[in-house]
C-alpha cells in the first residue's frame, strides 16, 4: 500500500532478481494444513529459548496461546512456501486482507529475520529447511526493502558479521531527556518485525497482544529494546526510472529504563524499539530527504568493520546498477 514499495519488473530484473507473486489465500491455506502438533513444537521452542508472553483469556483484548499458536502455523507455513519457490527473501502482505482471517503476521516476521529460530523440517520431514539462517522478511511487502535485505545477507555471511536486519519505521525522534547521550536520537519502531538478535536474544524478547485498533485477531509481537552497537543503516528506492541506495552509518545507542519507556509511550508502548543515532545526518536532513517511513538497519561489529561492510553494499549496489548515495559521515565524524 506504499508508493514507494513496489518495484516496476524492468527495474528488478535489470539487477538478476525475480519475484514470485503469491495470493494471499496461499498463506491461510498453507497455515490451515499445520499439523497441531508442529504448533506446539514451534510455540515450545519459544518458551525453551526464554521468550516470554503477556497472556490473558479474553481474545478480545488480551494475548491467547491460541492466538500465539495459530501464528506459530503461519510461521511454518510462510518457511513451506518460501522453500516451494525457492526464495531467497520473502514478504507478507497482512494488512488489508489477512487482518480479518489470523492474528498478527509480526511474531511470524521477526523470528524469519532471527538466525536462530525455530527449526522447520520440509513436507517429507526429511530435512530442515534453511537450517542455520535467517529468512529475511519485508515488511508489508516492501520490495526495495527486501532487495536491500538480501544484499546484506550477502555481504554480511562473507564478511562474518552480523546478518539479520529489520526494517523499522521512523515514528519520530527527539533529544535524550536523561542526559545519557547529547546527540539527537531517533525513535524507530516496527510493529513486531524485529529479530531476536537486536533485543540481546530471545531471553530479553517479549510477546504482547497487538492493539486491538489494528488488530481484531491479536497475536504477539516480537518486543525487546535494541541494543548498543555500530549500525548500518539504508534505504532502497525508486527515482527518476531507477533503482537508488542511500545509505549511512550510526549506532544505536543504550539509554535509562524510564527515557526508553517515556519514548514507547509517546509511541506504541507493545512495539520493540530502537533508539538511534544517524552520523552527521541532523533530523531535518533525514527528514528533508529520506525516500520513506522505513529504514532498513543492521548491526556491523566495530566501526572500522561497519564502514568497510557498508562500503562493500554500496560496491554490490553499484554493480546491479543502483545509484548510490553514501549519506552524513562516518564514526567520529570522518567523510565516507
Amino acid at each position: 500500500g506504499m508508493y514507494n514499495a513496489i518495484i516496476p519488473d524492468e527495474l528488478l530484473h535489470e539487477c538478476g532478481i525475480f519475484k514470485e507473486r503469491l495470493s494471499q489465500s496461499a498463506l491461510l491455506f498453507e497455515s490451515s494444513r499445520v499439523s497441531e502438533e508442529d504448533a506446539s513444537t514451534v510455540y515450545r521452542w519459544y518458551l525453551d529459548a526464554g521468550m516470554t508472553f503477556d497472556l490473558g483469556t479474553n481474545p478480545a483484548t488480551d494475548l491467547t496461546e491460541n492466538q500465539i499458536l495459530q501464528q506459530c502455523k503461519m510461521y511454518v507455513a510462510a518457511v513451506r512456501l518460501a522453500d516451494d519457490f525457492g526464495c531467497e527473501t520473502i514478504g507478507i502482505q497482512y494488512q488489508l486482507g489477512l487482518t480479518d482471517l489470523l492474528p498478527a503476521s509480526d511474531l511470524i516476521e521477526g523470528t524469519l529475520n532471527s538466525s536462530s529460530r525455530p527449526p522447520v523440517l520440509s513436507r517429507d520431514e526429511r530435512s530442515e529447511l534453511f537450517a542455520g539462517r535467517a529468512i529475511p522478511h519485508f515488511n508489508e511487502i516492501d520490495e526495495c526493502s527486501g532487495i536491500d535485505a538480501m544484499m546484506i545477507h550477502r555481504i554480511h555471511r562473507e564478511l562474518g558479521l552480523p546478518q539479520e536486519t529489520t526494517l523499522h519505521d521512523i515514528r519520530w525522534g527527539d533529544w535524550d531527556q536523561s542526559g545519557t547521550t547529547d546527540e539527537y536520537a531517533w525513535v524507530l519502531e516496527i510493529s513486531g518485525a524485529a529479530p531476536a538478535e537486536h533485543h540481546g536474544g530471545w531471553k530479553h524478547c517479549r510477546g504482547f497482544r497487538q492493539p486491538a485498533m489494528y488488530f481484531s485477531k491479536g497475536g504477539s509481537t516480537l518486543s525487546g529494546i535494541a541494543i548498543a552497537g555500530e549500525i548500518i543503516w539504508s534505504r532502497v528506492y525508486v527515482a527518476d526510472d531507477a533503482l537508488c541506495l542511500d545509505i549511512g552509518r550510526g549506532r544505536a545507542v543504550d539509554l535509562p529504563v524510564e527515557e526508553c519507556r517515556r519514548r514507547l509511550d509517546a509511541t506504541t508502548n507493545v512495539w520493540p524499539l530502537m533508539n538511534a543515532v544517524t552520523y552527521g545526518v541532523s533530523r531535518d536532513q533525514l527528514m528533508a530527504k529520506h525516500q520513506a517511513n522505513h529504514i532498513q538497519v543492521v548491526y556491523g561489529g566495530d566501526p572500522d568493520s561497519a564502514d568497510h561492510a557498508a562500503y562493500a553494499r554500496a560496491a554490490m549496489a553499484r554493480e546491479l546498477g543502483m545509484r548510490v548515495q553514501f549519506c552524513g559521515t562516518r564514526k567520529g565524524g570522518e567523510s565516507w
